[in-house]
């Protein structure tokens, strides 16, 4: 099998199993918050890392839910079987990066890394992103070059791949749905939700050898399952069905 081959299809099967990343992060968190020395930590630093870690996992969010709250039906996005794709969009976000959904995926990922105040560890699963996530793109772009041809391959040389390039943005042609981000994105918030209070939890009890459960990060479980819970249920009675949207 030639090697471009060889890629796209590692870069399919992987995309079928995007959805396990996290699973596999808060195994490899539990060594990590076990071995590092949170003693040599200053609380001033701890409480920076802190807000550094929030505000990239806000950030992963706010992109992520652009990006949704500005794509039509038919286009990837929640799939995990094939690449879906019935129209190329390239304005709004898609016009300064090529993959935001897999950017703000990170980035809300990487918040939660950053917060086990472990520099090794977010090294490492950010290059283990990248390797990964490489392949699902190489994937998603060659399908897409299949689909759109000349004008996928025009619109890819002037657009990053993962890096936005700010001075490109050009206002997107598709009305902003507050509905879809409901629709969509709260399984999110309760996944980043429990990971801040997965760590937070499982380094206090290596550090103080206690479980303390009124917490913020606690706190911030429970509103947000009560949140998750009650847009599901909004979600399934179609109330947040939208003409044009998935």
């Amino acid at each position: 099998m030639a090697l471009i081959h060889s890629f796209e299809a590692s870069g399919n099967m992987l995309f079928r199993y995007r959805g396990q990343i996290p699973t596999v992060l808060f195994i490899l968190a539990i060594p990590v918050l076990y071995f590092t020395d949170y003693t040599k930590i200053p609380y001033t630093l701890s409480l920076f890392l802190t807000v550094v870690a929030i505000i990239l996992s806000v950030a992963g969010f706010i992109i992520r839910a652009y990006a949704t709250g500005t794509t039509p039906k038919g286009t990837s996005g929640r799939n995990t079987k094939e690449q879906v794709a019935e129209i190329l969009n390239v304005s709004g976000i898609y016009s300064v990066v090529r993959h935001p959904l897999y950017l703000g995926n990170y980035l809300m990922w990487a918040g939660i890394v950053a917060f086990t105040f472990n520099l090794y560890f977010f090294l490492l699963v950010s290059l283990a992103f990248w390797l990964y996530y490489e392949r699902i793109m190489f994937a998603e772009e060659r399908f897409l070059e299949r689909k759109f041809g000349n004008e996928y391959l025009e619109w890819s040389k002037k657009v990053p791949a993962f890096i936005p390039a700010l001075t490109r943005f050009k206002k997107s042609t598709i009305p902003f749905s507050f509905k879809i981000i409901l629709k969509r994105e709260y399984s999110g918030i309760v996944a980043t939700a429990f990971g801040f209070a997965f760590v937070d939890l499982l380094r206090m009890y290596f550090t103080q050898h206690i479980f303390e459960w009124q917490r913020i990060s606690v706190y911030a479980v429970a509103v947000a399952t009560v949140l998750s819970l009650v847009l599901r249920t909004l979600k399934h009675s179609s109330m947040l069905n939208e003409e044009g949207r998935s």
